[in-house]
């Protein structure tokens, strides 16, 4: 009924508007279905369909680059449209319309175009998407409401793996079967997005402003030393496609490798909520170096842990690097940018990680067919260090820069 449909501006016990909550529970379910795919895709590439690990780097790489690149488009659209649920709900409509590709694909060649596609998906909506979420939330909550929509994102990323290790031991190992199911919760994300969640009006001008990339000028050097430093970290963070690789590596068996997105996204959605609270409270920089500290760890357990277990605590400190870092970029993100430029600025910031992320999967594939896994990993811990430095010498500037103000 209409009226029992979440209104942006409703608050929950919690104080947060219903219109986070509702669309915290769509990336919950697109994630849900996402993860039963990515979990067991690296695995069935090499496996199955016969690719190289560099091939994969190469796939991930332009797959995330190929996300990232066109939010630049839809973030700036949707500052232009002034409407970002349309572009959001097309986003999630493409994701979910792809899903069902992936159990039909016979061949590599149809697999990348999936994945192609999907991303696709994700470049359209991920930017508006996070401008509503800071167009919806309290400035004084805003930390909290991206910590709250990225804890329901990750266990929704539990929960897939999670049914991606029963649907593999019920179906023998059928990877095909496995996908199919994933088609379910990437649709039932679409109804929630298109019939649950509600956009604030915003205020209108006499005049629509010109849509042009030009705009990035009005964004402030406080923003771009916020994407300088999350830039330089994703040259360290390679795709998680690297860690499911990591498992099979150190012996655990094909039917348990989604373990590891578990175990990953428990840490990132336990943690995530909590840090974005303290964000708002505390700042932003104290928090981020923790992040970068936490990553710089996991690589070097990854590379040098040749045990199940010391892979699985790996796992653990990528999960807290992730929690602390990932929901506070964000929020920096929607400090430093003028409201009117909110799709734009995500757009730039998810361009420049993208096509970080790009280098860092091509570079992390290339590594580990030419020196092994443990050379992947120590060179990510390398990035995270530069970028941990980085990091240091902005905070150094203090009241210039916008890590440590509640306010931005």
């Amino acid at each position: 009924m209409a009226g029992d449909i979440p209104r942006p501006g409703q608050k929950l016990s919690a104080g947060l508007p219903r219109g986070i909550w509702a669309l915290g529970f769509v990336s919950m379910f697109m994630d849900i279905s996402s993860e039963m795919v990515h979990a067991l895709l690296p695995v069935y590439l090499v496996t199955v369909l016969g690719t190289s690990t560099l091939a994969v780097g190469f796939i991930e790489g332009i797959a995330e680059a190929t996300a990232n690149i066109t939010k630049i488009f839809s973030g700036a659209l949707s500052d232009w449209l002034g409407k970002r649920k349309l572009l959001t709900a097309i986003g999630y409509g493409l994701a979910a319309f792809t899903k069902p590709v992936f159990p039909l694909a016979a061949s590599v060649g149809w697999v990348v175009t999936a994945r192609f596609v999907d991303r696709i998906g994700k470049g359209i909506r991920d930017a508006p998407r996070d401008a509503l979420v800071a167009d919806i939330a309290p400035e004084d909550l805003r930390g909290a409401s991206f910590g709250l929509r990225q804890s329901l994102d990750t266990i929704g990323a539990v929960v897939g793996p999670l049914a991606a290790i029963a649907l593999m031991a019920l179906s023998s190992d059928n990877f095909r079967f496995v996908f199919w199911i994933a088609v379910l919760p990437a649709f039932i994300s679409l109804a929630v997005m298109v019939f649950v969640v509600q956009e604030p009006s915003r205020h209108e001008t006499d005049t629509k402003p010109r849509l042009r990339l030009a705009d990035v000028r009005r964004l402030p050097g406080r923003f771009w030393a916020v994407v300088a430093v999350a830039t330089i970290l994703t040259l360290a963070r390679f795709s998680e496609a690297f860690l499911i690789l990591r498992s099979q590596n150190v012996g655990l068996p094909i039917t348990l490798v989604p373990a590891v997105m578990v175990v990953m996204n428990v840490v990132y959605a336990l943690a995530a909520y909590p840090a974005g609270v303290l964000s708002d409270r505390l700042g932003r920089g104290g928090l981020l170096a923790v992040g970068f500290v936490c990553l710089i760890v996991a690589d070097l357990i990854l590379a040098l842990g040749p045990t199940i277990s010391l892979l699985m605590l790996g796992v653990v400190f990528w999960g807290l690097h992730m929690a602390l870092t990932q929901g506070l970029f964000a929020s920096l993100v929607a400090d430093t940018a003028p409201e009117d430029l909110r799709g734009t600025a995500f757009g730039m910031f998810n361009f420049a990680g993208g096509i970080a992320m790009l280098v860092a999967s091509v570079l992390a594939g290339g590594l580990w067919d030419a020196y092994g896994p443990a050379a992947t990993f120590l060179a990510g811990a390398g990035f995270t260090a530069v970028a941990l430095i980085g990091l240091t010498l902005v905070l150094g500037r203090g009241h210039e820069m916008p890590f440590d103000s509640r306010k931005g």
